[in-house]
């Protein structure tokens, strides 16, 4: 008998996990420099482009029934989807890192034993997470997610009604543009794992939609908590405003259960890429190791400044998922039966430059919109030529015939 699929309310569930973390409020920090209004604005704006991307991402997966990186292979063929699992691998290591580092700083500013031992405790909860598994953490998933919105609301509302008027004053030290880039970075991030989730959904379109939309916006609310935090009570530390709104337990209860329902699914997607590299290696076993890898970088390296990180980030997926959307939704190309499609690694690295280029022009719309916009036009073009060129090898030939 066939499994049943993941509902979609699972799925949303999963996405709604992946939003709240401290991952997420500490880069809303950094669009203070624009003040209230425009920092809100961008933020809308940047996930509007980053969750219609993940979108199409989590689609591809859901339709075709492949993990991400086997969706990489209708664009890149059966082996030039390697280069992209072992850059998806490697940003999973990072991130799995960079959740663990910073949740134990936070939960050690409420409870101080040593960041390190909190470094610990959440990567062995991740494992445990890891462990039970994703088709087993149902009601378990359901009572952690209650539990996180009803604190996160509190959170917010300490944040929000604790104070007469902004105490951060607007700069130029930060424009519009990179604002706007910073808030499409983090689902962008998320882009080359969606599929790991969705194609096991029974209903696929709807699944991903709720997927791209729970996740989009209980990632604006986490941006303009830690906004807010920043603009109005003119501190960066989440875990300190925590304590002086009397949030001590329950400050440190999300803390450490954002971060492991966030850097859950950073490994076991981590796990999933791993099987595309080679196929002896076990999921869950490959999750682990991940677990165990990143816990070890997060006590021995500092990891304060992620901004480099996502912008590396968005340079390497945002030129590769605009090739499969051009791919999947236009051209109704699959390379799978070709070992490596050399016109699309070609753009590829094109777009990479590219987004590397937009990174010093300052546009209003961020690098990631032009940069695929570019990257989508250059297939299409592409796909022109070529059948005009091959139109024309058979028409000659058929003249020879004659």
């Amino acid at each position: 008998m066939k499994n049943k699929g993941t509902s979609t309310l699972s799925n949303g569930l999963i996405w709604f996990g992946a939003s709240v973390s401290i991952a997420e409020i500490l880069t809303g920090t950094y669009l203070a420099p624009l003040g209230f209004e425009k920092g809100l604005a961008a933020i809308l704006l940047g996930h509007f482009i980053g969750c219609a991307m993940l979108f199409f991402a989590g689609l591809i997966g859901g339709m075709k029934r492949l993990s991400a990186m086997e969706t990489v292979k209708l664009s890149f063929g059966g082996k030039g989807c390697l280069l992209f699992a072992v850059l998806n691998v490697l940003q999973l290591v990072g991130w799995t890192a960079i959740m663990i580092y910073d949740g134990a700083l936070a939960a050690n500013s409420i409870y101080n034993t040593g960041a390190w031992v909190w470094c610990l405790v959440i990567g062995a909860l991740i494992i445990v997470w890891i462990l039970i598994g994703l088709k087993n953490l149902g009601r378990l998933n359901t009572v952690a997610m209650a539990l996180l919105f009803l604190l996160t609301l509190i959170l917010g509302r300490v944040i929000f009604s604790s104070h007469g008027g902004s105490s951060f004053v607007s700069d130029e030290s930060m424009s519009f543009g990179a604002a706007v880039e910073l808030s499409v970075a983090m689902p962008l991030s998320w882009l080359p794992l969606i599929s790991d989730y969705t194609r096991e959904a029974e209903k696929p379109f709807q699944a991903t939609l709720a997927s791209t939309l729970v996740y989009g916006v209980v990632s604006c609310f986490m941006y303009v908590i830690g906004m807010g935090a920043a603009l109005f009570t003119g501190t960066y530390d989440i875990a300190a405003i925590m304590v002086k709104a009397g949030l001590g337990i329950a400050g440190l209860f999300i803390i450490v259960l954002s971060t492991v329902t966030t850097t859950f699914l950073d490994a076991f997607s981590a796990g999933v890429s791993s099987t595309v590299i080679s196929h002896a290696v076990k999921e869950k076993w490959a999750a682990i190791a991940v677990t165990v890898i990143g816990t070890i970088a997060a006590v021995v390296y500092p990891m304060d400044n992620i901004t480099g990180f996502l912008y590396l980030i968005g340079s390497v997926f945002a030129p590769m998922i605009a090739i499969q959307i051009a791919d999947t939704f236009i051209l109704k190309n699959d390379f799978r039966s070709t070992k490596f499609h050399v016109p699309n690694l070609i753009i590829w690295i094109c777009g990479f430059v590219l987004y590397r280029i937009l990174m010093h022009v300052d546009t209003p719309v961020g690098n990631t919109l032009p940069d695929m916009a570019v990257t989508i036009g250059i297939c299409l073009l592409y796909h022109e030529v070529s059948y005009a060129v091959i139109g024309r090898k058979r028409e000659k030939s058929e003249m020879e015939r004659v």
